[in-house]
């Protein structure tokens, strides 16, 4: 006789519900904490403070100006990335010397934390747009390129040699054989990419003073603007939130037609 198991009431509640009431119940938390006392109100504002700040961020000419400076140098960077990266990907991977000889410089140059570039950013290009570009381009080019090498690797040698056999140019091997199985790890690699081009955005402005949010929360900041500097982090994150869905939702439809995504499993 077998017993049914009990359904999880996480797995069998709506994840969306379940993901308005988490974050109900941090503003919840954050209203409460310093109006009690747990926290100095002058670190942490009730989260009622912090919206009103919001609002008033939302009708000035200022922060949409800021919001557009970070916007077009993610969007920027990472396209620069994206490209790099995968033409880069795909060339070295699909050369097996040209793979051997790389690899160790790739494993060097791969950890170096880009903010280790700030110095050499400010040398080059001072507060302008171009040393946020050099720490975006350098942080998110290695998410893709890694990717994109993972995707090549990946690729049925069989397939590959059938390919050759029935003498498919070198363009046909890498647009039929080697592109459709790379095509979910570049996705993959573009989505990590844009979380980071914003990380390193964000970072660069509020260092180096680079036009754009990060510059506004380092003014706030210095002013003592607490609700304001809160306001705009909140932003931030929303914007990276906005950034992740969208990512998601483009790989969703342009992979229609992969396993991963329509949920099969190959036998």
């Amino acid at each position: 006789m077998t017993t049914a198991r009990p359904a999880n009431p996480v797995r069998s509640g709506n994840p969306a519900l379940l993901g308005v009431a988490g974050l109900a119940g941090l503003l919840l938390v954050i209203e409460l904490a310093p109006r009690t006392g747990l926290v100095d109100e002058r670190f942490l504002p009730p989260a009622s403070t912090i919206a009103g700040a919001l609002v008033d961020e939302a009708s000035n000419a200022t922060f949409w100006t800021a919001l557009s400076d970070t916007m077009v140098a993610w969007a920027i960077g990472l396209a620069i990335a994206v490209g790099a990266g995968v033409l880069a990907g795909l060339v070295i991977g699909s050369v097996p010397v040209l793979r051997a000889l790389t690899a160790s410089t790739v494993e060097f140059l791969r950890p170096i934390p880009s903010v280790a570039l700030i110095p050499l950013a400010v040398l080059m290009y001072g507060t302008d747009l171009g040393s946020t570009l050099l720490l975006v381009c350098y942080a998110s080019f290695w998410q893709v390129l890694m990717q994109v090498l993972y995707g090549v690797a990946d690729v049925d040698p069989v397939a590959f040699e059938t390919a050759r056999s029935f003498r498919f140019s070198a363009w046909a091997r890498v647009r039929h054989v080697l592109w459709p199985t790379a095509l979910p790890y570049v996705f993959t690699g573009i989505r990590l990419a844009a979380s980071v081009a914003l990380v390193l955005a964000i970072t660069a402005e509020l260092v180096i003073g680079s036009p754009g949010l990060g510059k506004e929360i380092a003014v706030a900041q210095s002013s003592d603007a607490v609700p304001t500097m809160y306001a705009l982090v909140v932003v931030t994150g929303l914007l990276g939130v906005l950034i992740n869905l969208l990512a998601r939702t483009g790989e969703r439809r342009l992979l229609a037609w992969h396993q991963s995504v329509r949920g099969e499993v190959a036998i």
